[in-house]
């Protein structure tokens, strides 16, 4: 019996070291070191010496959630959670605490005592709070250990070099020890673990051991699995003299800093089966990759490999996940698809090509993986219809072709697909009709995602109003596709929905009680611009952290108020009533973001908001909100965006508002604020200053162009600001509108204006922030307003001030200006003869001036001119001809100059032939023109009597010719001087005002 019974243990334990041999990672780290079965039971009973060095353990140990309550009942420490004992000896085995939850972990220190367990052989102690001191050197000591799981525990120090002596190790396990330092002898106990099949070192800074890391690694030959991800190495060999560790199934060297090329080596680990080098810099994808016959997954995700796809990647017949997403791959994929069709039995299950250049079309052949569980090929250039061979992959889970160039309908074949459980078809331009036919097989669909890159609406759901679907969606999201007239009658059975997104899709009818009834829990409820109408019940619930956007709707009633779950609440432009509730500070106390801006809001603006001590974004702008704004601003640390613009706000602007240290976004233009600006110098990081359309006073204070360097819009427009604008003003470098006008601001313009070089440079949509609102700016003559597109705008306004002096010729360098109006002030001197400058100019307006002298000749390069005004100011001369001046006919933008001739005016200019002034010697004198013309007739008179008397010397001391020539002369002199008494007459005039 004895025999049998040995007999039969030997056949498992050669099944088991079959097993072994031809597992997957995952299976062997199993195996190694957690598939030991429990033994507890039927054991021969704890001994004592063990025992009391558990409880001793205990004893240093602080168990928040008691974990360890069990070692206080009974004596037999094998019945302990946690504790495995032998069966025949009864001694301690396996100690297994890992911790799976945070706020449950052990903390204290590791005792010493837990050498009293002589036949301890599996010690797991992750994820626990052990950290502080080095991994302590005792545990080297426990010479029968062959499963060492210690990550997660923040140990300092180094590794100690005896932890080498476990010669008997089979499974280390030290990932994320993210305390512990290394230095360049730190792996040099590795090669005594001779019997070592898993090392995990993941997170270890390595940085210091990067030239020598992989030699004692290589003298380990019985290493199955290696993961030394995040480790900071950033050489990796690109040879070796010899390759010892040739058992290595699975290798994980990605987060590291490697770049260039994958060494030679690498392809000659012929029994791998796992390859993660993902988040490195490598470069290229070698031929040789095909060597590796034996892969089944492959990640070269987050590098910088380009160029097309290697076709042999199709002789990787074992490959079950290939990830090659976020890289630089260009090219069509049909070469690399037909390339597997080779393999006699395809068993891909992830393909995941995302975030890189491929373009063309999908192939048909895309249907041969009917294995194929997870297709991710989302940001690419991918363009066409889904090819219908997508019907075939029956096995397939989710579909990511989100944001690509794909149009078409989609094909009936979608249908078929009964595996799938999430689909992504957003950012995609798809147009035709959907219906029951597309859907009625999907039985495991849960996640769906449909919408256009554009507002245009060419998707349209044509689906019977009793469908009752086969699935039960979690989430939901169509953008930008036609659902309604009416909320869609098939989302009636979907009670396990979490997030309902549909935005812009043409709904126009109230929401039905149905819905409401749902007794749906949300994450998210999207159905903002649509036009749905109705009051909104507060009888919806919601997650943590939920967000509800209604906007842009025709919602009325008063606000709705629901559960203190819900952290953003964006119900602007609709048509809500009455006033805040005072209470919204208690009811929904985890506000983040708010947003009630353009409704029909009365009231005052509640003080409970102040008690929202997370927000970050308080928008309630175009509302009828009346009193003063409280001053509650130093409760709200976090805020980054207020808008309260468009209300009747009353009083001064709170003190406290200068305590929002992250403030961004300060609007509160068009109330009745008044009084003087309270200092902001702590609000840093301004990027618009918004208090135009107030009532506010005093000096503008110089704070703001020394403290808010980040500044791109300073708008303080239609206040009773006063006295000389401050020269720091000119540190704004980051400014592109300034919004000055109908101020009573005096004194000359500042010289040092040049200095905003914000107004020399043009920003792009990604330089702009996440938010900039509404800005409305006086342009081509009339109030625009800009949201979208607000960083085009490059904005110089000083208009309707009592600002004196000349236009500074420094003003001329901000070459990006779009839009200066300097008009309704008391300037004077000439028109810079460097406006030209001005490449980029739409708007000019420099009317009711004092401005003199002629319209410059460079004023014909501004191409991109639409809107002029250069009215009632003392300009003379003929207006310009060029192409430019001609598309700019509207007299009335040139009247009250009377010493202006030309078209469009009715006025001729004296003489068909005179021109105006090309080229004044100095810009801003206004004699320079005259004198350069005065040179120029002298230098004609001169060159004709040198002329003269080249040709006619020799005759004239003929006595006969004599007398004819003085007479001559007499003549000519007289001619001469009508001439310049003439151009001395014409040219003075515009100078004399």
């Amino acid at each position: 019996m004895a025999q049998s019974t040995s007999a039969s243990m030997k056949f498992l334990l050669l099944v088991l070291t079959i097993l072994c041999g031809t597992l997957s990672l995952e299976n062997i780290k199993l195996i190694s070191c957690l598939g030991h079965l429990d033994h507890s039971h039927d054991h021969a009973g704890c001994l004592d010496i063990e025992r009391e060095a558990l409880l001793k353990f205990k004893q240093g140990v602080t168990d928040p959630s008691g974990r360890l309550s069990s070692w206080d009942r009974g004596e037999d420490c094998c019945k302990w959670r946690g504790i495995t004992c032998n069966n025949t000896t009864g001694r301690v085995v396996e100690i297994k605490l890992s911790n799976p939850w945070p706020e449950n972990a052990l903390s204290g220190e590791i005792n010493s005592s837990l050498l009293a367990l002589k036949d301890l052989n599996y010690l797991e102690l992750s994820m626990n709070d052990f950290g502080g001191a080095q991994i302590p050197d005792f545990i080297a000591s426990l010479e029968k250990l062959w499963c060492l799981n210690l990550s997660g525990l923040s140990f300092g120090g180094a590794i100690p070099p005896s932890l080498g002596n476990l010669s008997r190790l089979k499974y280390l396990d030290l990932h994320d020890v993210f305390s512990l330092q290394s230095n360049e002898s730190d792996l040099n106990w590795l090669p005594g673990l001779s019997s070592l099949e898993y090392l995990n070192l993941g997170g270890w800074d390595l940085g210091k051991a990067a030239e020598n890391w992989l030699q004692p690694v290589n003298r380990l030959p019985s290493l199955l699995e290696l993961h030394l991800s995040g480790c900071a190495l950033s050489n990796l060999p690109q040879s070796l003299p010899f390759i010892n560790f040739t058992s290595l199934l699975v290798l994980d060297l990605s987060n590291n800093g490697f770049g260039a090329k994958l060494p030679n080596w690498l392809f000659d680990l012929r029994r791998l089966t796992h390859l993660d080098l993902h988040s490195n810099y490598f470069q290229a994808l070698p031929e040789a990759i095909a060597n590796l016959d034996s892969l089944q997954k492959l990640d070269l995700s987050q590098n910088n490999i380009g160029g097309q796809l290697p076709r042999n990647l199709g002789k990787l017949c074992s490959l079950q996940s290939l990830v090659l997403s976020t890289n630089n791959f260009v090219g069509e994929i049909t070469d690399f698809i037909n390339s597997f069709s080779n393999c006699s039995n395809i068993s891909l299950e992830t393909l995941d090509l995302g975030y890189n250049g491929f373009t063309g079309n999908l192939p048909d052949s895309l249907g041969y993986f009917q294995s194929l569980k997870y297709l991710q090929l989302w940001k690419n250039s991918f363009q066409g219809s889904i090819p219908e061979s997508i019907g075939n992959l029956s096995s397939i889970e989710e579909l990511n072709l989100s944001y690509n160039q794909m149009s078409g309908d989609f094909p009936r074949s979608l249908g078929q697909l009964k595996t799938l459980r999430a689909v992504d078809m957003s950012e995609n331009e798809w147009e035709g009709v959907i219906t029951e036919d597309h859907l009625v097989n999907l039985s495991s669909l849960e996640e769906v995602k449909i919408f256009k890159n554009s507002p245009n609406i060419s998707l349209f759901f044509d689906i019977s109003s009793n469908w009752v679907p086969p699935f039960q969606l979690t989430y939901i999201e169509i953008r930008s596709c036609k659902l309604g007239p009416k909320f869609p009658p098939w989302l009636k059975n979907q009670s396990h929905l979490t997030d309902v997104i549909l935005n812009n899709a043409r709904i126009s009818d109230a929401i039905p009680n149905w819905f409401w009834q749902l007794n749906l829990s949300l994450n998210k409820l999207d159905v903002a611009y649509n036009q749905i109408s109705g009051r909104v019940p507060n009888s919806f619930r919601f997650n943590s952290h939920a967000t509800v956007d209604l906007s842009s709707n025709r919602y009325e009633g008063p606000l709705p108020i629901w559960s203190s779950n819900v952290t953003m609440l964006y119900l602007r432009d609709n048509q809500f009533s009455g006033p805040i509730p005072p209470n919204i500070g208690e009811l929904m106390p985890s506000l983040t973001d708010l947003d009630i801006s353009s409704n029909s809001l009365s009231g005052r603006i509640p003080l409970s908001i102040g008690k929202h001590v997370d927000l970050t974004t308080l928008v309630i702008s175009n509302n009828q909100l009346v009193g003063e704004i409280p001053h509650f601003w130093d409760n709200n640390p976090f805020l980054y965006i207020v808008d309260m613009s468009n209300n009747s706000l009353s009083g001064t602007i709170p003190r406290s508002m200068g305590s929002l240290m992250f403030i961004e976004f300060l609007i509160l233009s068009k109330n009745n604020l008044s009084g003087e600006l309270p200092s902001l110098r702590n609000c840093t990081r301004l990027f618009s200053l918004d208090l135009g359309d107030n009532q506010l006073s005093g000096n503008l204070p110089t704070w703001i162009g020394e403290s808010m360097a980040s500044l791109m819009i300073l708008r303080l427009r239609s206040n009773f600001f006063s006295g000389d604008i401050p020269p720091q003003i000119c540190g704004l470098s980051n400014l592109h509108i300034l919004d000055l006008s109908h101020n009573s601001l005096s004194g000359h313009i500042p010289l040092c204006i040049g200095n905003l070089s914000g107004l020399k440079s043009r920003l792009t949509e990604k330089d702009t922030v996440t938010y900039q609102g509404r800005l409305q700016i006086v342009a081509k003559g009339r109030v625009l307003e800009y949201d979208s597109t607000l960083y085009l705008v490059n904005s110089l306004d000083l208009s309707d001030n009592n600002l004196s002096g000349e236009i500074p010729l420094e003003l001329t360098s901000l070459i990006q200006l779009g839009t200066l109006n300097l008009s309704m002030n008391h300037l004077t001197g000439t028109i810079p003869f460097k406006i030209g400058n001005f490449e980029w100019l739409e708007t000019l307006d420099l009317s009711m001036n004092n401005l003199s002298g002629p319209i410059p000749q460079t004023m014909s390069s501004l191409t991109f001119l639409n809107h002029l005004n250069l009215s009632y100011n003392n300009l003379s001369g003929k207006i310009p001809t060029t192409t430019q001046f001609q598309t700019l006919d509207d007299p009335s933008i040139y009247q009250g100059n009377t010493g202006l001739c030309g078209d469009p005016l009715p006025k001729e200019c004296v003489g068909s032939d005179q021109k105006p002034d090309q080229s004044p010697a100095h810009d801003g004198d206004g004699n320079g023109g005259a004198l350069e013309k005065l040179g120029l007739i002298i230098g004609v008179v001169v060159g004709f009597f040198v002329g003269f008397w080249g040709v006619c010397g020799t005759l004239i001391v003929k006595e006969s010719w004599r007398e004819a020539y003085f007479g001559f002369v007499d003549t000519v002199k007289n001619k001469v001087m009508v001439f310049f008494r003439t151009m001395f007459v014409k040219e003075r005039a515009p100078w004399d005002y």
